[in-house]
């Protein structure tokens, strides 16, 4: 079981667990899963604190009741409860940022959601969770929407490691790279260490096929139908290469000490059953990325996975024929991919809203 996660880490994956509860931390469940699985690091965003609040009350009861007793808020609380957990994780994979030199080890948390075209309300957000949390293996959350683009810069700039989050296109991801980079020179000029600046690119890959399919069925033709389950995968490894020509840069090469924005495939738990339950994972094999996977996709890898090899480089013109294929029988995917990211945001922000709810009926009921 262990074997074939440790030959993806030596293909040069690395293995994060997308997911987080306070039942993990105190069971001793991460730690089982670092030793067992290889996993290297954890990412959060609002819906995995939704379920985990909601679904694990009785973690955190206690906190919940001296919150209410010292008259805390649902977003206090909230704010409160998450980050403590997020610490506690940091904590428990500190000795793997030890180990990697602080390239893994990492665990992200998100802005508040509702932040996500406040690009002031971003910077801000993004600097308090860094201060509260205060641990160096953190990664700030912020999604790549076009208030979060100069935010992203901004809060590089101020020495804050960042997980940009919510990339469905590789016009976008450019942006992304660009924002990476102007955040390193301001630091650089600010007289940081570049060094210990750290990020990640976090690219959505099921939610893409999810889409195009729903629109290739639609089509019904036989070229469409035969183009199923082609789109998100070609997708990512256009970003690939497009991360690949941004190291080449002068512009990149210039920032000393800097280390690269390594591109994270996300939601690659696959959502058709249709497809294998490993394929966002073995289809997605290059050297410097990193796979965050649910649990359920990250035992599925462990059991049955196979690893054929470097699946992303050097595939960047067989990925563009799929997308010339695609448009050439109707699919706008320009127009799919930027949806997806506006229900990305409001899918966040609905789960934020969601867990204000039930928290501050916990708060009341723990005030009575």
């Amino acid at each position: 079981m262990a074997n074939i996660l440790e030959q993806l880490t030596q293909a040069g994956v690395s293995i994060w667990l997308d997911d987080l509860s306070r039942n993990r931390i105190t069971s001793g469940n991460l730690v089982e899963f670092i030793k067992k699985y290889s996993v290297k690091g954890v990412t959060t965003n609002p819906s995995i604190f939704q379920n985990a609040i909601s679904q694990g009350s009785d973690s955190y009861r206690d906190q919940i009741r001296e919150c209410a007793q010292s008259g805390l808020t649902a977003d206090e609380t909230i704010r409160l409860i998450t980050t403590d957990d997020v610490r506690s994780a940091c904590d428990i994979f500190a000795e793997v940022f030890e180990q990697t030199q602080g390239i893994d080890g990492r665990v992200s948390i998100e802005v508040d959601p509702r932040l996500a075209h406040d690009t002031d309300g971003t910077v801000k957000a993004a600097k308090d969770l860094w201060a509260l949390v205060d641990r160096r293996n953190l990664f700030i959350k912020i999604p790549a929407t076009n208030a979060g683009l100069p935010a992203i810069t901004e809060v590089i700039a101020h020495g804050i490691s960042v997980n940009v989050t919510l990339i469905f296109s590789v016009d976008r991801y450019r942006q992304v790279i660009d924002a990476y980079i102007a955040g390193l020179e301001k630091a650089s000029a600010a007289g940081l260490n570049l060094s210990t600046i750290q990020s990640v690119a976090s690219f959505f890959i099921s939610r893409v096929d999810s889409s195009v399919d729903s629109a290739l069925n639609a089509i019904g033709s036989e070229p469409a139908l035969q183009l199923r389950g082609s789109a998100a995968i070609a997708n990512a490894r256009l970003a690939w290469q497009v991360h690949l020509e941004s190291l080449n840069s002068p512009q990149w090469n210039s920032l000393v000490g800097a280390q690269p924005q390594r591109p994270l495939w996300a939601s690659t738990g696959v959502k058709d059953p249709q497809y294998p339950d490993t394929r966002y994972v073995f289809e997605l094999v290059a050297p410097g990325c990193v796979n965050t996977m649910p649990e359920n996709t990250l035992k599925a890898a462990a059991d049955h996975g196979v690893l054929i090899g470097d699946t992303v480089s050097a595939r960047a013109s067989d990925s563009a024929e799929t997308f010339a294929q695609l448009a050439a029988i109707g699919i706008d995917m320009p127009e799919i991919l930027r949806q997806l990211e506006t229900d990305g945001v409001d899918k966040f922000a609905s789960a934020w809203i969601d867990l204000l709810g039930v928290v501050g009926a916990a708060l009341e009921e723990s005030s009575q």
